[in-house]
């Protein structure tokens, strides 16, 4: 299986980088660097463009417990086709369960000075159990995603939905959506409530979204608001209300998440960032609707059976569906200390790394046929990585201790490749 990711992950890096070599070689000089920094710009957002069409490169290559290999293609119109219409879509499969899954959907814009766009979509596809996705940060592109590789809860859904995103000044973006969901657990999962036990139900959903940059240089360019220079702390907010017996809704609950990051740059040429997320919970929420921490360890007994690559805000010691909450608070601390200058081309870095969770869950009894604990006592870990050792990989080591120490003190201990590239 881990031989298996590896060489699609090698695979698709060096089409990437044969595709960025071609880039640059087929322009004049004097173009060279504009085309060159224009590419590298889609690149890193995760895009492959062409003329008409945008590929996403999301949906090349992935691989879970569930699905084992993914892959498919997917992609976006661009300006080149319309300025105010839009249509975005993908499709992939999976090889384990054998099962395709896709995505249609179309925009309009509204307003191009506040870029104002009115979308409606279809999805038929897998979601993480306990994930809490921010609707503001849907366009966040990793070219290796490491906690995808072993996560093994998914639920099965049909949405329908209807979204406006907007720009409500310079500093602050917003996104509403309305949709109708079909849920179906992947595993033998029933959700207690009411004398009934419910193994697939249905979800009308309203939910905002709200990104508030305080600090961050923006501009009103002629095609909307453009970003300048990056500022700290930046902030999150999002709300979701389920409605019971609204388009066949089977529940009432309401959930409210908050992120917020800080980054301190310090005179040294060290980097300091800390990052909070909370989220709670009202009403008779499904598991599927609730909250993990992001844990990214291994549910194997022995560490270098548990060797893998570390996440970049995952807890790297916490297993796959250890914990489960109906609130919670996260906290992380990494301090990446300046570079070690080997060579003008060799510095690699070190990062030290500090992680807590805490959490709790009313009405266990709720969620039947699956066993997890809850995090009231507070959970920590804290480790280091050395970063950019060679060609962009490096080493991460993290320890699990406090209340949720483990007897055996190999269970509290991760030991994995970091992965860092810059485009």
């Amino acid at each position: 299986m881990s031989k298996l990711c590896t060489l699609a992950f090698l695979l698709l890096f060096s089409w990437l980088v044969r595709a960025q070599t071609t880039a640059e070689t087929s322009t004049e000089p004097t173009q060279d660097s504009i085309k060159k920094s224009g590419f590298l710009k889609q690149l890193a957002d995760g895009y492959l463009p062409t003329k008409y069409f945008n590929f996403d490169l999301r949906y090349l290559v992935k691989y879970n417990q569930y699905e084992a290999l993914r892959t498919g293609l997917g992609g976006i119109t661009n300006d080149a086709f319309s300025e105010k219409f839009r249509i975005n879509s993908y499709v992939v499969y999976g090889f384990k369960d054998h099962r395709f899954k896709y995505s249609i959907g179309a925009g309009f814009r509204i307003a191009e000075k506040t870029n104002t766009w009115l979308d409606i979509s279809y999805t038929d596809d897998l979601q993480e159990t306990g994930s809490y996705p921010f609707l503001t940060d849907k366009r966040f592109f990793q070219l290796f995603e490491p906690r995808l590789l072993n996560i093994s809860l998914f639920h099965k859904i049909i949405s329908r939905s209807i979204s406006l995103e907007y720009q409500l000044s310079p500093n602050i973006l917003a996104e509403t959506q309305l949709s109708i969901n079909d849920i179906n657990p992947t595993y033998a999962y029933e959700f207690a409530l009411n004398g009934a036990n419910y193994n697939l139900f249905n979800l009308s959903l309203a939910k905002i979204a709200v990104q508030w940059s305080p600090f961050s240089n923006f501009e009103l360019a002629e095609k909307g608001v453009e970003e300048g220079e990056d500022g700290f702390p930046k902030f999150t907010f999002q709300y979701t209300k389920s409605f019971k017996d609204v388009f066949e809704g089977d529940f009432n609950f309401s959930n409210f998440e908050f992120k917020t990051i800080q980054q301190i740059q310090h005179k040294n040429k060290s980097l300091s960032e800390i990052t909070i997320v909370s989220g709670i919970s009202n009403g008779h929420a499904p598991l599927t609707h609730l909250y993990h921490a992001y844990p990214n360890n291994i549910n194997k007994e022995k560490i270098l059976r548990r060797f893998s690559v570390a996440g970049t805000s995952s807890f790297e010691t916490m297993f796959f569906n250890e914990f489960f909450s109906d609130k919670f608070t996260t906290l992380q601390i990494k301090h990446a200390l300046k570079p070690f200058n080997i060579s003008e081309k060799y510095k690699p870095q070190l990062v030290l790394i500090s992680r807590f969770a805490i959490g709790d869950m009313d009405n266990i009894d709720r969620h039947q046929n699956i066993s997890f604990g809850t995090l009231e006592k507070g959970y920590s870990e804290s480790g280091f990585e050395i970063n950019k050792l060679f060609f962009g990989f490096g080493l991460s080591f993290a320890y699990r201790y406090g209340a949720y120490h483990l007897p055996n003190i190999d269970d509290n201990i991760a030991f994995k490749f970091t992965f860092n590239l810059t485009l």
